[in-house]
């Protein structure tokens, strides 16, 4: 399955039998057929497409994103059918009221997280002696922190034990990041250097992966456990891409320590504000995303399947993995 990118103003979408082609001006540029579609992302200013071609989408479990062309900030989300299985939605809710359960869930979500935030610092540490003293220092004080939440605690203690661990971590991977870039941890809305812009992108894109995987799968990517529900935010699909992070933060700093993104890629207003990555470095970061985005699809999709499975009849442990070592389990 294959992700329909349209990042090029002026361009529009249209229908073909079973395809959506794709044109500028009037000019044919290609076509691709539905079966082989799974996203179709807008990003591009003045793309044209009907409620048609929409529901041509739709109808084929396709889920179109709209992105704000200037800010890279998601929009719109549309959807395919709703899975129709009332019952696992009903037990989903009931989950969601459920302290212990969501307790439970927010201690594996967190634990694994901090886990992978380990192997990643371990990973830098093994390429960068020069920095050994301060990641070997972050690495200490995350995998205390694990040990912390691995006894357990209620929702909002996990959450300052994740927030504590995320100041150290992004603290020791701003040690591998080339000065020049500006990266000295984690800022967002909006983003102010070139690494935070990769971060939130890619924090994004995974988030709407999971958000169609959750309702692929029957359940309300709405309603989470440990990111508790809240208006106009898909809590489920943040649970669920929370130990995937470190993966991706992994990924981005790689792309830039391999000069694939560079400075050249992004502008800084002068006086700060939201730095942006130009149409060149979006096609660089794309390119690279889909190549990486199979094996976390694959996770996500199972994760979502063993929830549903927990929900319909609570008889298997959620962290149980399914396939070798490409990611590790919760």
């Amino acid at each position: 399955m294959s992700t329909l990118l349209v990042d090029r103003s002026g361009m529009s979408l249209r229908c073909d039998a079973e395809a959506i082609a794709v044109y500028e001006g009037e000019e044919r540029r290609g076509s691709v057929p539905l079966a082989l579609l799974n996203r179709c992302v807008i990003r591009g200013a003045d793309t044209q497409l009907d409620s048609g071609v929409l529901l041509k989408l739709a109808e084929a479990g396709v889920g179109t994103v709209l992105f704000s062309p200037r800010l890279g900030r998601r929009v719109a989300v549309v959807l395919g059918p709703q899975h129709r299985d009332a019952g696992l939605r009903l037990a989903q809710s009931q989950r969601v009221l459920n302290g212990p359960a969501c307790a439970d869930w927010a201690r594996q979500v967190v634990v694994a997280k901090l886990g992978r935030q380990v192997r990643v610092l371990r990973g830098w540490l093994s390429r960068r002696p020069e920095a050994r003293r301060r990641l070997s220092d972050a690495v200490a004080r995350v995998e205390a922190i694990r040990r912390q939440a691995l006894q357990g605690g209620d929702v909002a203690s996990l959450r300052g034990l994740e927030g504590a661990a995320a100041r150290v971590y992004f603290s020791g991977l701003a040690v591998v990041v080339a000065p020049g870039l500006g990266f000295e941890g984690r800022n967002r809305r909006p983003p102010r250097d070139p690494v935070n812009v990769g971060l939130s992108l890619g924090y994004t894109m995974l988030h709407l992966e999971a958000v169609g995987l959750a309702q692929a799968a029957g359940l309300d990517p709405l309603l989470g456990f440990y990111h508790r529900p809240s208006v106009g935010r898909e809590s489920l699909a943040c649970d669920l891409i929370e130990p995937l992070r470190p993966l991706v933060d992994d990924w981005v700093v790689g792309l830039f320590r391999e000069r694939l993104l560079r400075e050249a890629h992004f502008t800084v207003p002068e006086g700060g504000g939201a730095c942006l990555m130009g149409k060149a470095g979006r096609r660089i970061f794309y390119d690279e995303w889909f190549k990486a985005l199979p094996v976390w699809q694959r996770w996500l999709r199972l994760r979502c399947m063993i929830l549903a499975r927990q929900l319909r009849d609570e008889g298997e442990l959620f962290f149980d993995d399914g396939f070798g070592d490409e990611v590790e389990p919760w």
